[in-house]
């Protein structure tokens, strides 16, 4: 694939890494152009009524590359649900070069976080963790340290989003900058292009931890930059069967 992909996971007892990694799927999508959510151990997602005419194709072209699995147009995204064995890699290997140069966004368990990293054909350019700050410092600072070595950039969410936009991010249908959302910020430097990924975000491991108010500043200056999604269309046959 061409497009970015960003592996999502989460710290410690945080919650909400799922929404977080929808919302990142859902900021780099427009009416042409879906981004993928691949959600490792998640359940088979339903489709929406209500779909891009991206999300639809994108739809198509996984089922008809992977029939095995599911996949969903859900608003302005497409999601796809795969198990969480070594073989169900495999799967996301493959569809992995179907999103094209739309963003990609893999969401796992923490436990997978290590085996995705070192996965071949899997190269996320940029990690992003859910972790409730202060609370779990010390584990977010053992969480970055190998991303950043490796040059990937990493960013931290250290709040989970409140349950309408969580709910709106997982329909597909919450665009970058809304509020409650993810913050522009934070969502544009993870969807950079990958020549910009030998400059992590932080320079060390701790930069994240160490001025936790200075990125609860910058989620305050993206929730204030909204955009209003657009391109959404009624899926014909899906209406007709409601």
């Amino acid at each position: 694939m061409n497009g970015p992909l960003v592996l999502v996971t989460s710290v410690g007892r945080a919650s909400g890494s799922r929404a977080a990694a929808a919302a990142l799927a859902c900021a780099g999508s427009d009416s042409d152009r879906a981004g993928l959510l691949i959600d490792v151990g998640g359940r088979s997602p339903r489709p929406t009524l209500l779909a891009s005419a991206g999300a639809r194709e994108l739809e198509e072209r996984l089922a008809a590359h992977l029939p095995d699995l599911r996949a969903a147009s859900r608003g302005q995204i497409c999601q796809l649900a795969v198990g969480e064995d070594p073989p169900d890699l495999e799967s996301v290997r493959a569809a992995l070069p179907l999103a094209r140069d739309s963003v990609a966004v893999l969401h796992a368990a923490p436990v997978l976080f290590h085996e995705l990293l070192d996965a071949p054909g899997i190269e996320p350019t940029a990690i992003l963790l859910r972790a409730d700050l202060p609370a779990d410092r010390a584990l977010a600072a053992l969480a970055v340290r190998e991303p950043i070595a490796r040059g990937l950039r990493v960013r931290i969410h250290e709040r989970p989003l409140a349950w309408v936009p969580a709910r709106r991010a997982l329909f597909g249908v919450l665009p970058g900058g809304a509020p409650g959302g993810l913050p522009l910020a934070l969502a544009d430097s993870l969807l950079e292009s990958a020549i910009s990924a030998a400059h992590p975000c932080y320079s060390g491991p701790d930069d994240a931890e160490i001025e936790p108010a200075g990125t609860a500043e910058q989620e305050r200056r993206g929730d204030a930059g909204a955009r209003r999604g657009r391109g959404l269309h009624r899926h014909p046959q899906r209406e007709a069967g409601r």
